[in-house]
């Protein structure tokens, strides 16, 4: 109804849950979802990364211990890239380390040494010439190892480039820094995708800056929360005002929750 072209599917979570091989089994994300438009999936690095106390990091892959039974598992390039492709996304991505918004130059700077050393190996282990596969810039709120990584990255060749680690809790003016930082080196002629971006006005921010693509949780954790986006703002539906009245949500808008329901 509000035109959406492309849904996210999160590796890490079908990995563990139901099982690649099962949605594999079924005819793919497409037939699974009963989803005829374009899909993405990400690596599950993000996922893995965030389990700080449950993950060990090599150049080899990650391991890391499940959240729902505590086994344990190894996921390398080569791995991200077969389960993606097994998936059958229109988009996969690469698997990058992904650093913590306050660590150090010198920690930041390894990381994103490996996220380039990974880039290449999924490059290498992809099999699937129908599937785009998208390298993630790294580098933290640096600005010199963001260009760094946009500059290495770009002259591999891929066919859309992403914004990763940012948005983790640094400062609003960091991350835009960084956008506009990283953005302008690269290509203009391929997709440029800010990851982990989702609020109304972070999308605006970022399409002025020349981003194509975001996805975020942030519209259903919101939800999940109590609260909806309106033209006037953030509203929190545990209002009082909010319990008797026959109102939509907002009365300007046209998408079928707001024609359909009261708030």
């Amino acid at each position: 109804d509000i035109g959406i072209a492309m849904v996210l599917a999160n590796t890490y979570h079908l990995y563990l849950r139901p099982g690649v091989g099962v949605v594999e089994k079924m005819g793919g994300l497409h037939k699974f979802m009963a989803w005829d438009k374009a899909i993405l999936t990400d690596s599950g690095g993000y996922q893995i990364f965030s389990l700080a106390s449950l993950r060990q990091v090599s150049d080899e892959g990650v391991i890391f211990r499940s959240h729902i039974d505590g086994s344990q598992h190894l996921i390398t390039p080569e791995s991200a890239i077969q389960f993606q492709e097994a998936l059958g996304a229109d988009i996969i991505m690469t698997l990058d380390e992904c650093p913590a918004y306050d660590d150090s130059l010198e920690k930041v700077n390894r990381a994103m040494d490996r996220t380039h050393q990974w880039a290449e190996r999924c490059q290498r282990a992809q099999k699937r010439s129908d599937q785009a596969l998208y390298a993630i810039v790294q580098g933290g709120v640096f600005p010199q190892l963001r260009r760094q990584s946009a500059e290495y990255l770009t002259s591999l060749g891929f066919s859309g480039y992403a914004l990763g680690g940012l948005s983790l809790g640094e400062p609003k003016k960091a991350t835009l820094a960084m956008t506009e930082e990283t953005v302008t080196l690269l290509p203009e002629n391929k997709p440029r995708y800010l990851m982990g971006v989702g609020s109304p006005e972070d999308l605006l921010e970022g399409i002025a800056r020349g981003i194509d693509i975001f996805d975020s949780a942030l519209p259903t954790r919101v939800a999940r929360n109590g609260a909806f986006f309106t033209g006037q703002g953030r509203r929190n539906i545990r209002n009082t005002g909010y319990s008797q009245t026959e109102q939509p949500f907002d009365p300007e808008c046209d998408c079928y929750t707001c024609r359909t329901f009261s708030a």
